[in-house]
């Protein structure tokens, strides 16, 4: 069955499906995009990708196309209709296609915003090996723009410094700026000492994860102690254990850095449990 997806008001064979070559995002990343995950059919955190994804685009000024009930609407028709038990929902929204490329935006008024989403079905998400294992990681620095809380398509270095992870023989990337770790390449970055949980503090140099609010959330209904502030490189190294959370890893330990292989070499048991306890809470909340 070719899969559908959703292309400016239209559910469409992903081989019929086009966007315009002169599409701003495709010329100049101009645009932003969520993923959100399917566990069961239903949708995890879908109210705070929502929201999140209206605040990126109120700070590029890019109007959404769709109200938060019609994109709802969306993800669940494309769920159904390409039959996803367990996966992802992508959605882009860009500036549109002006008539011609331009580095001025075009008015919204005569260019319309362009939407597209597709599905990706990820049988078992929720049992993922690297969740059993963890993964190895390598500090690249960080060369992306200030506005890493804004979630646009502009995903080259990221995709770069996995990359290079890849070449290394390790899973991803924890990126590095003034001696400190930002984030990983598509993930919130966390190490835990003595108990307490650190993780570097909201600004502007970090997306706010909606993964990463829930987890937060539920370590302090568990009683856990969190520190949000920045960490070296140095500190996660000597650390109990590290982890990452994102929308589609959830949580994942981290099981060495740079070559040095923290505790005892496996997961640890913080962000085990954790992981434990956003999966459970998330199949009871999803929707």
């Amino acid at each position: 069955m070719s899969r559908m997806v959703y292309v400016d008001g239209a559910y469409l064979p992903e081989g019929k499906a086009k966007v315009s070559v002169f599409d701003r995002g495709f010329l100049f990343a101009d645009g932003v995009y969520e993923v959100t995950s399917v566990l069961d059919r239903r949708l995890v955190d879908f109210e705070g990708h929502a929201a999140r994804l209206a605040r990126s685009l109120g700070e590029l000024e890019i109007e959404s196309p769709v109200s938060d009930d019609e994109l709802l609407e969306i993800h669940r028709q494309l769920i159904a209709r390409n039959q996803v038990i367990d996966g992802l929902v992508y959605l882009q929204i860009t500036r549109g296609a002006a008539p011609d490329r331009d580095f001025a935006f075009p008015d919204p008024r005569e260019v319309p915003s362009t939407i597209v989403l597709f599905t990706q079905s990820k049988p078992g998400l929720a049992e993922a090996r690297q969740a059993k294992v963890g993964i190895k990681v390598i500090s690249v620095p960080d060369m992306r723009w200030k506005r890493r809380d804004i979630k646009t398509v502009q995903l080259l270095y990221p995709s770069m410094g996995k990359m290079l992870a890849k070449k290394q023989g390790c899973d991803d990337a924890w990126m590095t700026e003034d001696g400190f770790v930002t984030e990983g390449t598509s993930n919130n970055a966390y190490i835990v000492k003595d108990g307490r949980i650190i993780t570097r503090d909201l600004s502007n140099a970090i997306l706010h994860g909606i993964t990463r609010a829930a987890v937060l959330r539920f370590a302090r209904e568990a009683q856990m102690e969190i520190v949000e502030r920045p960490f070296t490189i140095e500190e996660a190294q000597a650390a109990d254990e590290a982890f990452i959370t994102s929308a589609s890893t959830f949580v994942t330990p981290v099981v060495e850095i740079d070559g040095i292989a923290l505790g005892n070499g496996n997961p640890g048991p913080v962000g085990v449990r954790l992981r434990e306890i956003y999966v459970d809470e998330s199949r009871k909340s999803a929707i």
